[in-house]
């Protein structure tokens, strides 16, 4: 099994930043990446970017891609999201999750954090 705990959301102007967090626990060795995915109300939860563990590639989505930047700090096991240039379409909670494979597809993402909420006010 895999914990997997966000934290850094909030409540931030538009064009402003956040950077949220993703410590990792338990049997990481058994995960090749960490994906962030975000689910606004009424919305399907969507896929914002992903990490691969073992030489760091990272693919984002369309929406968020030259604004938010993926990060990883193997010592603690941690990835961050760095969110810049934010917008009120942001809004969300945050999720993260780590999976078997470096993907864009939820389905590939086996452990799941609780979410972090997001909030982009104009």
């Amino acid at each position: 099994q895999v914990q997997l705990v966000e934290s850094g959301g909030g409540l931030v102007q538009a064009g402003g930043s956040l950077r949220l967090s993703c410590a990792a626990s338990g049997r990481t060795d058994s995960t090749a990446a960490r994906g962030w995915f975000r689910q606004a109300p009424g919305k399907e939860r969507e896929f914002v970017g992903a990490i691969r563990w073992s030489g760091g590639s990272r693919v984002y989505a369309d929406s968020v891609k030259g604004r938010f930047t993926i990060s990883r700090d193997n010592g603690k096991n941690t990835v961050y999201l760095q969110m810049n240039s934010l917008k009120p379409e942001d809004t969300a909670v945050y999720y993260c999750a780590a999976g078997l494979f470096f993907s864009k597809s939820r389905a590939e993402y086996a452990y799941w954090g609780q979410g972090t909420q997001v909030t982009v006010s104009l």
